[in-house]
């Protein structure tokens, strides 16, 4: 089986979107490499990777919400995973990939960063191998620089997280990384 690499992102951004299609770009370049694509499975960055990914011949998965009846997995999702709820689906997308790539998004994806981020950590100071955690865009520059000034975290935490400019730079990070 191919890597998985989950992505995290917005449900707002819409096609046209420069910020949706560097997802789709992103979705393109995972498939051309050989790897898979996780996602939440709906809307924005999660359709905009998984068009990408399909476009190229790549496989999706989408991990959807058990209770969201009322809302179907986009189009381009090939395999649908439900999880039970939020931590659920979450769990499934950190727990099963070998990268995590986090596009622009908001308070949701923030979350997501966070809890993958502190496994992150938790893996390292275990010993284990840490997996490639890859901020993509220049919004989260900032954000890069405010966890670095403020968080009260060393050094060896904040390289576990890494900033890519656009889904070329993430793709460079994720061929060194999964060689």
């Amino acid at each position: 089986m191919s890597a998985i690499i989950s992505v995290f992102g917005s449900a707002r951004l819409q096609e046209g979107d420069a910020e949706y299609e560097a997802a789709r770009e992103l979705g393109g370049l995972v498939a051309e490499a050989g790897w898979t694509v996780a996602t939440g499975g709906y809307f924005g960055v999660m359709e905009a990777v998984c068009r990408g990914a399909a476009e190229a011949g790549g496989l999706t998965i989408g991990v959807t919400l058990a209770g969201w009846d009322h809302r179907s997995p986009n189009r381009w999702v090939k395999e649908e995973r439900p999880g039970v709820d939020l931590f659920d689906r979450l769990r499934i997308l950190v727990a099963g990939c070998e990268a995590m790539v986090a596009v622009a998004g908001g308070v949701g994806t923030l979350a997501e960063v966070a809890v993958a981020w502190n496994l992150m950590q938790h893996e390292s100071r275990d010993g284990g191998e840490t997996r490639p955690l890859v901020l993509m865009g220049r919004r989260w520059q900032g954000l890069g620089d405010a966890f670095t000034a403020h968080l009260i975290d060393g050094p060896r935490d904040t390289d576990l997280i890494e900033l890519a400019p656009d889904p070329l730079g993430v793709a460079v990070v994720l061929r060194r990384a999964l060689k």
